[in-house]
């Protein structure tokens, strides 16, 4: 969206694709839907975090289907007020 790169990642272990330290080093910003999640990525990823990355919580229930309508029009509005998007 609008010159953005994303990649979607969990932080569950039954997620499909879980989030690595690959995708932290790649991100220049982390969104993440509940408290919990930043959580979790500072206990596996703290010093990763330290510095430059920006870890942004959107408050959104982790409690939508894959690709589900409203939670995508949730998370365009979230976004949408910490970064341009189209």
């Amino acid at each position: 969206m609008n010159g953005h790169q994303v990649r979607s990642a969990g932080t569950e272990n039954n997620a499909r694709i879980k989030v690595n330290s690959g995708h932290i080093g790649w991100a220049d910003l982390i969104f993440v839907m509940e408290k919990k999640h930043i959580r979790r990525l500072r206990e596996k990823f703290g010093p990763m975090l330290n510095g430059d990355k920006k870890v942004i919580c959107l408050d959104i229930p982790d409690e939508y289907t894959l690709m589900d309508e409203e939670l995508i029009e949730i998370l365009r509005s979230r976004v949408s007020e910490h970064i341009e998007i189209s």
